[in-house]
């Protein structure tokens, strides 16, 4: 099975550590379209682009990347209870348009109260489900070019439609995470990705196999796919110092008001990444070479595969065979990361290539010159 491999784009900032401002970088349009380019030419299929208040906005990220890359895919959010489903439908549409079809998108229902009221949305955890359900529906239909009317205890829409369909049909894939069994009952009947962070095999072995029974009771199936984050180098002692350099500059200080927020979340996924490490640094390698220092600052994704690249490729392939055939990785700081993932871990996994991007397979990698023309030992016998 061939792996769809994405990346991450770090509109929330980015950096050589976690949680200080030492070694951080500006994160403007410049920045971000090295990224970008980057994940496009070595070979990535898509990237993630975040959302939140600490975020930039997704979808106008997306767009701006539009004219400077070729065959990288966007995997922007959803947004349910914040905008009209009708219009996210538009939206949608247009943007997968004006992309040639690179348009991906990413359901949130958001897990931070806070900033839910700050954005206007007032609803339990149980009634953004609800409302997220019903957001789904409208949203699939029309953008599959039907007329809808929704009489719904959350929404209400009559005669919803769209003019101007998307270029991929029936419309562009819907991706979800959640590990509460709402957020698995909404992704058993409308979405076709399911993702999970980062946790142990056996714990993301029994999400899988809960969403897939409850897809099959209603006549579906689904695809699976996890988020992490990669510290890869050419030996695992390297990768082990690059992941402890990571958090070098944490404080116990840093790490307890980080959680404190964190305690806020009305997110199951997000206690269940709090759990692995309890605050604490003295234990995060919680599964061979799964390491959860990240999610010591970190909201959402917090875990990391640590590790040579045959080493981190062996626990990438752990994943694929209970199912999951998409990798969204990340690394810190993401332009640089994104080469040695590429550089040291692809070679080793089956990846899913995007189409080449014309005019650029006469470039062969031969390393420098040496002596202004002889190439080095190995490239000039390939």
């Amino acid at each position: 099975m061939s792996l769809d491999i994405f990346w991450f784009l770090p509109t929330h900032g980015d950096g050589h550590y976690l949680g200080t401002a030492e070694g951080a970088r500006a994160v403007d349009h410049g920045y971000l379209t090295q990224v970008a380019q980057a994940a496009d030419r070595l070979g990535f299929g898509g990237v993630l682009i975040p959302t939140g208040r600490s975020c930039e906005d997704s979808w106008l990220v997306a767009a701006s990347l539009i004219p400077v890359t070729q065959k990288l895919k966007f995997l922007v959010a959803l947004r349910p209870g914040i905008i009209s489903p009708t219009v996210a439908a538009r939206q949608a549409a247009t943007l997968d348009r004006l992309s040639g079809g690179r348009a991906l998108f990413n359901l949130v229902t958001g897990g931070d109260p806070d900033e839910l009221a700050g954005d206007g949305l007032h609803l339990s955890h149980s009634e953004r489900y609800e409302a997220s359900v019903e957001f789904t529906r409208i949203w699939r239909r029309v953008l599959e070019g039907e007329t809808v009317d929704y009489d719904g205890k959350h929404i209400q829409v009559k005669g919803a439609k769209l003019l101007y369909p998307p270029l991929q049909q029936p419309r562009p894939p819907l991706y979800f995470g959640g590990s509460s069994d709402a957020a698995q009952d909404l992704a058993a009947e409308q979405v076709e990705l399911y993702l999970t962070w980062g946790e142990t095999l056996d714990a993301v072995r029994e999400k899988i196999e809960a969403v897939k029974a409850k897809a099959a009771a209603q006549g579906r199936t689904v695809r699976f796919g996890i988020r992490l984050h990669v510290i890869v180098r050419e030996t695992n002692e390297e990768a082990w110092k690059a992941a402890d350099r990571l958090i070098a500059n944490l404080d116990d200080a840093t790490i307890e008001k980080a959680q404190a927020a964190f305690a806020r979340f009305d997110s199951v996924g997000q206690q269940r990444m709090a759990a692995l490490h309890g605050g604490r640094r003295d234990n995060l390698e919680i599964a061979p070479n799964l390491w959860a220092g990240v999610g010591l600052v970190r909201g959402g994704a917090g875990t990391a595969l640590v590790g040579d690249g045959p080493t981190v490729a062996a626990r990438v392939k752990e994943y694929a065979a209970l199912g999951i055939d998409t990798f969204i990785f990340s690394g810190y700081p993401h332009l640089e990361e994104s080469y040695r993932v590429a550089e040291l871990l692809f070679p080793h996994l089956p990846v899913k290539r995007p189409t080449q991007v014309e005019g650029a397979n006469y470039v062969s990698p031969f390393g420098e010159m040496v002596a202004n023309d002889i190439l080095p030992q190995k490239a000039a016998q390939s």
